[in-house]
Parts: C-alpha cells; structure tokens; sequence
C-alpha cells in the first residue's frame, strides 16, 4: 500500500470530519448575537442613554465578547428560557440585573455621571428564535462646566454602535466589550472623519464574514471547490463582488428594501446551487457567472440589512459604505485563502482531489444549505 496515499486519506478524513462539526454546529437554531445601539442626548445637565439591547444574553450572564451566537455559551438555556417570557413576566429580572450591572457603564464628563436607569420598554416575545430589541433608558446629571464626555463599554457586553443625536456633526463610534470612547463634544462637531470612518467600518464589514457570516462562507467556498483552475474563481468573485456592492449600495441608501424573509431563504438557496453545479461540471459554464452575478444581489441586500443595524453616519455615508465593503472583501479572500491552505495548496493537483474533497464537500455545503432554506421557509 502507498503509505504517502494513505497518509493523505487520513489527513483528508481528519480535516473533513472537522469541517462537518463545523458547519453541524452551524446548523443549530443559531441566535445571532447582535450589536448593542446607543443613542444619547444632552440637554441643558441632563444625559440620556437609549440603549437598544438583547437584554436577555446580559441577564443569562453570557459573555457577548466571545460569541458569535448565544448557541455557543453554556449558557444558552437560560437564554432560551428567557427569550420566550412576557415583558411582564421579564422585566423584574431585567431591573434586578440592571442595578447590578449599570455601575459599569461608566461615563465621565469632567467627573464621573451616576446613571441610574430610568425606564424599560420590552416588546412581547414573538418569534423566539429572534433576538428582541428590548430599549433601556438611562439618565444621569452632568457635572457644571462639562463640554465633553467618555464613555465606557462594559467588558463582555459584546459589540456597541454609539451615536450622538440633537446636534449639528454628531459622534458616531463603534465598540467592542471593556473599549472607552474619545472625548465627545456635547455641543456637536465630534463627527468622525472619512478616514476614520472608513477605517472603522472596514472590521465591522470583516466581522460579518469572519466569523459571523456563516451563510456567505459557505457560498464563497461554494465557488471555490468549482475547480482548482484561477481563472474560474476570478471570474465567480468578481461577479459577485460586482454584484452585492450594487444592492448593498441602493440597500443602504434605502432605494431598494425587500424583506428578510425573502432575502434569507434566497441566499441559504444559492448556497444549494453552486454546491450542486460543483457536482455536476468540472469548469466554469458560460451561464453561472451571471447566475452568480443575480445571487450577488442578494447577498449584498443581506449585507444591506447589518448596515442598517449599525446605521451608517448622515455626514460620512460614502466612507463607512466602502469600509464595510472593503471588510466584506477581505473577508471573502481571507475564506478563499484559508480554503487554499487547508486543501488546495497541498491537494490541488491530486488526480482524486475533485472526487474525494471537492466533491465531497459541496454535498456538505449543499446540504447545509438546503437546512437553511427549510429552517427559513418552513420552521
């Protein structure tokens, strides 16, 4: 027997039990974690905090920092069981975690500002494999004099868009768990620059791909187990890139808005057809970079709707749309160039690679896909 053969079939069979309990786990009921929005305003001392949060992975105890779903925590039932209360039934539990935890959100304006927590507003449960946007409003005086303010983020409240409202060129800035903001001017002009801007977005466009985009990794490997050959691959990516840039332009701008529930069951179905074409062509067909183009836009209308959840800046929309569309592009050559180091580089040539890897793996991917388009049509 060749034993540099076998040796081969052994790390293939590794890598592709790894890749199955990867995408398996992504199979779960995933609960997405979603960022935290904070809207603030300043009149005469008074400061007031709009904090649009998922405030039942904070009261579980879950750790946002490192997350991707509430799935992942050994906390999840509580979650879960959380998730599915009344506001009735929830809001003692969120006011009784709130005291605890409200001392850590600190904020300094020429000395520290007490909050204290003014009002809740929790929507009914719904649909409980969503996250609910619950609103927790804090207030706090300022001390005499204050022209500007810091604000700290909690470690392990996970990611954090803040935004200043009521003023002409208000702040808006992104953080993660534990980060503290530069001072912002209360009377307005902390507007960030379009390079600043545009640096800030280009991770929060990465983010939606690595790790969080599970969907969108699955489609870009999709295109890249099509064939070992360069050429097909550019040809797929950029029609894609082209593609999405176009409707996460006019998503973001608002021209166009088609509802998730179509958008959703639609990219999960893009995912089914590259991975079966895979099996079925060996090259890249004269039609499937114009089908590859059509799914484009829709997985640049799935992007569109994160942007919506971070809310671009009114004064620096350009920068922060082509940031988040850098991220994106990052991201998606950072899956190509994983997927090459892991089987390309050191299987591309084989005489079985597309039988035994290739091919393989997009059954995995297409069926991962076809999961979703059930769970998100049906379930």
């Amino acid at each position: 027997m060749d034993l540099s053969f076998t040796r081969s079939k052994l790390r293939f069979a590794a890598l592709m039990s790894s890749i199955w309990l990867l995408l398996c786990g992504g199979m779960a009921l995933a609960h997405e974690v979603t960022p935290t929005i904070g809207d603030f305003v300043t009149e005469d001392s008074t400061f007031t905090l709009d904090l649009r949060i998922n405030i039942e992975a904070f009261v579980a105890g879950i750790d946002l920092d490192e997350l991707e779903n509430t799935n992942e925590s050994e906390l999840s039932d509580s979650y879960d069981s959380l998730r599915v209360l009344e506001p009735d039934a929830l809001e003692p539990r969120v006011r009784s975690f709130v005291e605890a935890w409200l001392p850590q959100l600190q904020v300094d304006a020429n000395g520290p500002v007490a909050l204290s927590l003014d009002r809740i507003e929790i929507p009914p449960a719904g649909n409980t494999e969503l996250p609910r946007a619950t609103h927790l409003f804090v207030t706090g005086t300022l001390p005499d004099g204050a022209r500007t303010l810091v604000l700290t983020w909690p470690d392990g409240s996970g990611d954090m868009v803040l935004r200043q409202q009521r003023v002409d060129a208000p702040y808006t800035g992104y953080l993660e768990g534990g980060q503290t903001t530069d001072p912002i001017p209360l009377s307005g002009g902390g507007q960030r620059g379009g390079w600043q801007t545009f640096g800030e977005y280009i991770p929060v466009g990465f983010d939606h791909i690595l790790p969080k985009g599970l969907d969108h990794i699955l489609f870009v490997l999709g295109l890249f187990f099509l064939s070992t050959r360069l050429s097909p691959l550019i040809w797929q990516v950029s029609a894609f890139t082209l593609a999405h840039t176009v409707t996460l332009a006019l998503g973001a701008l608002g021209i166009v808005s088609i509802s998730g529930a179509i958008v959703e069951p639609l990219i999960a179905a893009s995912i089914v057809y590259v991975a079966v074409e895979n099996l079925f062509t060996k090259g890249l067909s004269p039609w499937r970079p114009f089908v590859i183009f059509g799914f484009g836009l829709l997985h640049g209308l799935g992007f569109a709707s994160v942007l919506g959840e971070f809310g671009l800046p009114a004064g620096q929309f350009v920068p922060a749309l082509i940031g988040f569309n850098v991220g994106v592009e990052l991201g998606q050559l950072t899956v190509i160039a994983l997927a090459f180091l892991a089987v390309g580089y050191w299987f591309g040539q084989k005489p079985w690679y597309r039988a035994r890897i290739a091919m393989p793996a997009s059954v995995v991917i297409a069926t991962v896909g076809a999961y979703w388009f059930v769970e998100r049509v049906f379930l």
